[in-house]
C-alpha cells in the first residue's frame, strides 16, 4: 500500500482539510483529491465524507486511521532499523526507568544517542517506584521485575539475578548467618512494599527473606540508598547484581547465604503498551539501549 497516501490520509483527518493536508506534503489540491479517491477505491470504503462547506472523518475512516498511522510507523521503524532515513526520527520520546539503574547506566549514554539521533528528545521520569505506563502516556519503560500486565509487550534488556549481601563490619559485629532461618534474628534491608522471596538452597533446604518478619528492619524505597545504607553496615540487604557488582568484586560487601540461589522470574524488561505503535523513536532508543547494555553486562559474572 502505497504509503504516501496513508501519509495524507491521516493529514486529512488531523485537519479535516484535504487542500491544507495535501499542501503540507507538496501536492496540488486536485492531486491530492485525486490520491485520497485512489486510495479509497483500492479499499472499497469511503475513509471521508466532503462537501463544499466541510470534511469530515467516516466511519470506515475512523476505524482504519489507527491502522495507516501503525503502517507509516512500521515502514519508519524499519528504516530506521536499517540506518536510513534518520531524518524521520523525530519527536519527544517519553521514558520511565528506576532512578537507580538510570543514574549508573542510561544516564552516561544519553549524549551519544542525542547525537545519534538530533530531532528526538527525551523526556525521562526516574523514580524506583513504578508508573502506569498508559496512564502516564509513556512510550516506553524500563523495568526490573516481572512481567504481569497482559497489556504490555516488551524485549528483554538483560537478567536481574538478586543476591543478599552485607558490609564486612556488619558481619563481623553480628555474625553471619548459616541458615535462612536465622535473618529474622537479624537487621534485614528491604523495599517498600517488599515482596517475601523464596531462597532455594542445597538439598531443598529452603527458606525465605522477609524483611517484614524480622525483629529489626529497615525499608527503604530507593536502590542506591538501600546500597548505600548496607556499605554502611545497616543491615542484610537483597540487592540486584548490577547494583552492587562493583562492591562484592572490591570486598566492600559480602555475599551472605551464597549456597542460596534467590527464587525470582525478575528480568530488565523494555516494555511498551500494546496498544502503541513501534514508532521509529521508540524503535531506536530501544535498539540503541541494546546495543550499550545488554551487551555489556559485568554484572552478571558475579559469584
Amino acid at each position: 500500500m502505497d504509503t504516501a497516501s496513508l501519509r495524507l490520509f491521516v493529514l486529512c483527518a488531523e485537519k479535516l482539510n484535504i487542500s491544507a493536508a495535501g499542501r503540507s506534503l507538496g501536492m496540488a489540491p486536485a492531486v491530492a483529491s485525486a490520491r485520497l479517491s485512489k486510495l479509497e477505491h483500492s479499499l472499497g470504503a469511503d475513509l471521508l465524507h466532503r462537501s463544499t462547506r466541510k470534511v469530515s472523518l467516516s466511519l470506515e475512516g475512523a476505524d482504519f486511521l489507527p491502522y495507516a498511522k501503525e503502517m507509516i510507523a512500521q515502514e519508519e521503524a524499519g528504516r530506521a532499523a536499517l540506518g536510513q532515513g534518520n531524518a524521520m526520527v523525530s519527536g519527544t520520546l517519553r521514558f520511565t526507568a528506576p532512578s537507580s539503574f538510570a543514574q549508573t547506566y542510561i544516564a552516561p549514554i544519553l549524549p551519544e544517542f542525542l547525537e545519534l539521533h538530533p530531532e528526538v528528545n527525551l523526556e525521562l521520569q526516574l523514580s524506583d517506584s513504578q508508573f502506569d505506563l498508559i496512564e502516564g502516556s509513556f512510550d516506553l519503560a524500563l523495568r526490573n521485575s516481572a512481567i504481569k500486565d497482559s497489556s504490555l509487550i516488551g524485549r528483554k534488556l538483560s537478567n536481574d539475578r538478586r543476591i543478599l549481601c552485607a558490609a564486612p563490619s556488619y558481619l563481623e559485629k553480628y555474625g553471619i548467618p548459616q541458615h535462612p532461618d536465622e535473618l529474622e534474628n537479624h537487621q534485614l534491608i528491604g523495599f517498600k512494599n517488599f515482596v517475601t522471596r523464596l531462597l532455594i538452597g542445597p538439598e531443598e533446604t529452603n527458606g525465605q527473606f522477609s524483611p517484614q518478619k524480622a525483629k529489626r528492619r529497615l525499608i527503604i524505597d530507593n536502590g542506591m540508598c538501600q546500597k548505600a545504607a548496607t556499605l554502611a553496615g545497616a543491615g542484610i540487604s537483597l540487592n540486584s547484581t548490577w547494583i552492587i557488582h562493583q562492591e562484592i568484586k572490591q570486598g566492600k560487601l559480602i555475599q551472605v547465604l551464597p549456597h542460596y540461589e534467590v527464587d525470582d522470574q525478575s528480568a530488565l524488561w523494555l516494555l511498551y503498551p500494546k496498544s502503541n505503535v513501534l514508532t521509529a523513536k521508540v524503535r531506536v532508543f530501544i535498539d540503541f539501549l541494546i546495543e550499550k547494555i545488554a551487551k555489556n553486562t559485568p554484572w552478571e559474572q558475579v559469584d
